[in-house]
C-alpha cells in the first residue's frame, strides 16, 4: 500500500509576515560572523566594531537590539585618544542606544593610560557615559581604585567611583 501525501506551501514576499515569525520564535533577523565594522562621521573614522558573532534582533518592535554572545570588541577614536572596549557578551538597544557589555569587561584609554576592569558595564552612547554597580578595578598612572559602583565619561575621565578602597592621590582646588 503506498500513502502519497501532499502539502501545499503558500509563497508570500511580504518581509513583515517573516519578521513577525521571527520575532514570536525569539529568532534573529540576521547573523554575521567575524564581523568588522566600521562607522564614520563626515568621512573620518570614528569607532570600529569587532566580533565574531552579530545576531541581529532588529525585528522586535518594542526593543529592538543587536546581540553579541561570542564577545565584542570596540575602538572609538576621539581626537587624539582611542578608548577600546571588550567584554564576553554585549546587548545593544538600537532605540535607547544604551549597550550592556558582561564578563571580563575591561575600558582602555590609551593616551591616558587608564585601565577600568569590571564584569558588567552599562554605556549609554547618546551621553558618553558608562556606569556599573558592580565590583571594579580602575588603574591610571598616579593610582589603583578599587570599589562597587563606577559612573565616568566613556574615555575614563571625570568619574565618580563609589564604596571605594585602595591608596588615592588627591589634590584639593
Amino acid at each position: 500500500m503506498l500513502s502519497l501525501t501532499v502539502m501545499l506551501f503558500s509563497c508570500s514576499n511580504n518581509t513583515q509576515e517573516v519578521r513577525d515569525f521571527l520575532a514570536s520564535k525569539n529568532l534573529p533577523i540576521g547573523s554575521a560572523k567575524d564581523a568588522f565594522h566600521v562607522y564614520k562621521d563626515s568621512g573620518r573614522i570614528t569607532s570600529k566594531l569587532i566580533t565574531p558573532l552579530l545576531l541581529d534582533f532588529s525585528n522586535r518592535k518594542q526593543h529592538p537590539y543587536n546581540e553579541f554572545p561570542k564577545g565584542i570588541k570596540i575602538i572609538n577614536f576621539e581626537g587624539k585618544d582611542s578608548v577600546t572596549i571588550t567584554g564576553n557578551f554585549a546587548l545593544s538597544y538600537s532605540k535607547t542606544l544604551i549597550s550592556e557589555i558582561k564578563g571580563n569587561v575591561v575600558v582602555l584609554n590609551h593616551a591616558e593610560q587608564s585601565r577600568l576592569e569590571t564584569e558588567q558595564l552599562f554605556w549609554d552612547q547618546n551621553t558618553k557615559y558608562f556606569f556599573s554597580e558592580k565590583a571594579f578595578t580602575l588603574s591610571t598612572l598616579k593610582d589603583t581604585i578599587y570599589g562597587i559602583g563606577f559612573e565616568s565619561k566613556e574615555d575614563l575621565s571625570k568619574h565618580l567611583a563609589k564604596k571605594t578602597t585602595g591608596k588615592l592621590e588627591t589634590t584639593e582646588e
